[in-house]
C-alpha cells in the first residue's frame, strides 16, 4: 500500500478509551488534508459511541507531529474537501488571500475549536517533535502526557507569521513564556513544558502508550455527564479569559502576514521550506 492510498489516521477502541493515532510517521505525521478529515471523523466517532469515554490522541513512529505539511507528496492544500467545520465556501477554485483564508478557516482555526468542544476528555500523547501544526492537535486536548525526549516549538515567525493559526500560546503558558517561544522559535524541552504548565505529565519514552492509557482509564470511571460539563466549565472560564475572541484577532494578524508574504516575497510562506527550517534549527543546535 502506498503512503498516499494509506488511511493517514488509525482509530481502535480499548475498553472504553477511544485511541486516535496519526499515521504517516514516515513524514513525521506532517498534516496534509486528508489527515486532517481523517480525524475529524474518527472524532465524530468517538463522540458518537457510547462505550467510548476518553479518547487519547497519538502519533505512530517517533514525532507526534512536525506540524502542517508544506511540502511532502502528498500535500494536497490545493484540493477540495466536503466541508464541515464552516460555512466558507470551497477553497480550491478561488486565488490568493480568499483562497487561504477560506481553507485555514475551515481545516485550521474551525476544525480545532470543534475538536475543543468534543464532550468527552481528550489526551494527547506526545513524543518527539510537537512543532507548529502539531501544537494545535496537542492543544486542543485537555490533558498532555508527554514523554522525556518530547520537544514543542512554534517557529512559523520565520516565516513573519505571529503563530500558528489557532493562536492558544497566551492561555497554555504564561505571557512572557509565549513571548519568548515565538520570538525565538526555540525548542521548549518537555521539561520545561511541565514546568510552565503546558504539559500535565513527563514520563519515560517506553512508558508513554502505558501511562497514557492508564490516565486514560482512571478518567473514563467518572460519570459522563460529569465529565462533559466539567470540560464545559472550564472551556468557557478560558473563553471568558479571552481565548475566542483572542484567536480571532490573530487569525486576521496571521492571514496579514501571508498576504504581506505573497506580495513582498517568493510565496505566502515567506519562502521558508521545511528545508530551510530544518537547516535554522540545526545552526540553533551547533551554537
Amino acid at each position: 500500500m502506498s503512503a498516499a492510498s494509506k488511511e493517514p489516521v488509525r482509530y481502535e477502541r480499548q475498553g472504553p478509551v477511544a485511541v486516535v493515532t496519526l499515521d504517516r510517521p514516515e513524514y513525521r505525521n506532517a498534516q496534509n488534508s486528508a489527515m486532517t478529515y481523517a480525524l475529524d471523523r474518527a472524532f465524530y466517532r468517538a463522540a458518537d459511541d457510547d462505550e467510548v469515554r476518553v479518547v487519547v490522541l497519538a502519533g505512530a513512529g517517533k514525532h507526534f507531529s512536525a506540524g502542517h505539511d508544506i511540502g511532502t507528496p502528498d500535500r494536497d492544500a490545493h484540493l477540495p474537501f466536503e466541508r464541515t467545520a464552516s460555512l466558507w465556501w470551497d477553497h480550491s477554485d478561488k486565488a490568493g488571500a480568499e483562497s487561504r483564508y477560506a481553507r485555514e478557516s475551515e481545516v485550521y482555526l474551525g476544525m480545532c475549536r470543534r475538536w475543543r468542544e468534543l464532550p468527552k476528555p481528550m489526551i494527547a500523547s506526545v513524543q518527539g517533535a510537537c512543532v507548529a501544526g502539531g501544537l494545535m492537535l496537542a492543544w486542543v486536548c485537555d490533558l498532555i502526557v508527554a514523554s522525556d525526549d518530547a520537544f514543542f516549538a512554534d517557529p512559523v515567525v520565520r516565516m513573519g507569521i505571529p503563530g500558528v493559526e489557532y493562536f492558544a500560546h497566551p492561555w497554555v503558558m504564561p505571557p512572557r513564556i509565549a513571548k519568548e517561544f515565538l520570538f525565538t522559535g526555540d525548542r521548549m524541552p518537555a521539561q520545561r513544558a511541565y514546568e510552565v504548565g503546558m504539559v500535565n505529565r513527563v514520563v519515560p519514552r517506553a512508558e508513554l502508550a502505558e501511562q497514557s492509557l492508564a490516565l486514560a482509564a482512571r478518567i473514563a470511571e467518572m460519570p459522563r455527564m460529569g465529565l462533559a460539563l466539567t470540560k464545559r466549565a472550564v472551556n468557557q472560564a478560558e473563553d471568558l479569559q479571552g481565548m475566542h475572541t483572542g484567536m480571532d484577532s490573530v487569525f486576521g494578524l496571521h492571514h496579514l502576514a501571508h498576504a504581506h508574504n505573497a506580495e513582498t516575497a517568493a510565496d505566502s510562506l515567506g519562502g521558508i521550506t521545511i528545508g530551510s527550517l530544518k537547516e535554522a534549527a540545526a545552526q540553533k543546535a551547533v551554537q
